[in-house]
């Protein structure tokens, strides 16, 4: 009877012991296996928690544009719309009108900019908003084996300043960003475009993305579905900006979206080992920005867009096309967004320390999308790194830019050698063994 009683006793902790055992045995597909994103993605967003609280209270706070921040809109608080007449300590206002509301609203939460401290948890907030957005978009294209996660938040230094030690304004237009992608995916592209606009207002990188956006939208809809669309994101742009529009038009777009303006040697990341005369001259500009154009030409029209179909076709309405209109994947959209994005950070004038997370998050995806199959695990990982190190060398040297600019062709080749992803299955088609394949890359 007493043995009896054991048995029945230990019914329950040998369930426990034989699904902890189960997870054991299978480690290494739950660290591979792109199924097993969201456990592996949750583990780490509440680890983030602890993270980000840690180097809050025990990393001292840097000031860098701050200040600078909360002087510019307390000047718009102060009635002042004239965007040359608006400035900070580190110069004047060049940020859309987005950034002047949402950190005239940081203005107030934090008491006139004054509490540090609380500013770092809002964008602690700002970071685990940011994380969650991004694994929902791996966890949609399901590409990327969920151990590389680790290198998305936790591994990196560089990024974890950015957020809660700088409280730089990147993180906030590319937490919206994020956040459009994430509509795009669930196929509200009118929000998606509104939220995009949004991320736009508060810093114009995110118009790296805008050509990538362009060819989705059109082969989505064509051109004339495509118009409302654009025209929201247009705009969203002048009801922002209306205030600092009517007070002076000309000063609001020379200083709000300032194409042509000049980058300090002395914070490039990229371009180090170049001579400073060659690193400000307009002509290496104009190469660089016609490389750029060159470079989105030719994945437009080799590698977005399906084989046999015309670009042209793109213009048409999807049903009157030659060739029967297919949905967007998740994998395509993500896949032309994202290398819109890295082909302008690739060709960039500059990039300070702070650009890092313009693209930082999708660099797995990218890595994880390329062609080249001898590309292996360690490989990819190892490009991560170097890329991280090329970031975290501060100041800058010839080496460190040199092996971020070797890091980036690397990318971008395997990019080009990657297959067209496959459009969506129509419901009730069978999925062929190809998109099998891509998802299991």
């Amino acid at each position: 009877m007493a043995g009896g009683l054991k048995k029945k006793s230990s019914g329950p902790p040998s369930r426990f012991r034989s699904a902890i055992k189960t997870l054991w045995n299978q480690k290494h597909l739950i660290l591979f296996n792109a199924e097993y994103t969201l456990l592996i993605a949750s583990v780490l967003w509440f680890l983030e928690i602890g993270i980000n609280v840690w180097v809050i209270q025990k990393v001292p706070y840097t000031e860098i544009d701050w200040k600078a921040y909360m002087d510019e809109v307390e000047g718009v608080i102060n009635g002042t719309y004239d965007y040359t007449q608006l400035k900070g300590d580190t110069g004047p206002l060049v940020y859309p009108a987005g950034f002047v509301y949402i950190f005239t609203a940081l203005y107030y939460l934090t008491n006139h900019g004054v509490n540090i401290r609380l500013g770092q948890y809002l964008f602690a907030a700002f970071y685990l908003i940011t994380l969650l957005l991004v694994f929902r978009i791996y966890h949609r294209t399901k590409k990327v084996p969920p151990y590389v996660f680790f290198f998305v938040c936790c591994a990196s230094y560089r990024i974890h300043s950015i957020f809660v030690l700088r409280l730089f304004n990147d993180p906030v237009a590319m937490m919206l960003l994020f956040g459009a992608v994430n509509l795009f995916l669930d196929d509200r592209w009118t929000l998606g475009c509104a939220l995009y606009s949004l991320a736009v207002s508060v810093k114009m990188n995110v118009l790296l993305l805008a050509p990538g956006l362009l060819f989705l939208l059109l082969s989505e809809f064509g051109l004339m579905h495509a118009i409302p669309k654009l025209s929201l994101c247009a705009a969203i742009q002048v009801l922002l900006g209306l205030p600092f529009l009517l007070e002076n038009p000309v000063g609001y777009l020379s200083r709000a979206f300032d194409l042509g303006r000049q980058f300090e040697f002395r914070w490039t990341v990229n371009w180090r080992f170049l001579p400073e005369w060659l690193f400000l001259n307009r002509h290496f500009h104009l190469v660089l920005l016609a490389a750029h154009l060159l470079a989105l030409l030719l994945f437009a029209l080799r590698r977005w867009k399906r084989p046999g179909e015309s670009v042209l076709e793109l213009l048409k309405e999807p049903t009157k096309r030659t060739l029967p209109a297919q949905k967007l994947s998740a994998d395509h959209t993500v896949l032309v967004l994202f290398t819109s994005n890295f082909i302008g950070m690739s060709f960039s004038r500059s990039l300070h320390y702070q650009f890092y997370v313009w693209y930082f998050h999708t660099l797995p995806y990218l890595l994880w999308s390329g062609g080249v199959k001898k590309l292996a695990h360690l490989l990819r990982v190892l490009i991560l790194g170097l890329v991280e190190l090329s970031w975290n060398t501060y100041p800058s040297t010839h080496y460190s830019s040199a092996a971020l600019h070797v890091c980036h062709l690397i990318i971008l080749l395997s990019l080009w050698l990657a297959p067209t992803p496959v459009p969506e299955s129509a419901p009730g088609e069978a999925q062929g063994p190809g998109k099998e394949k891509a998802k299991c890359q």
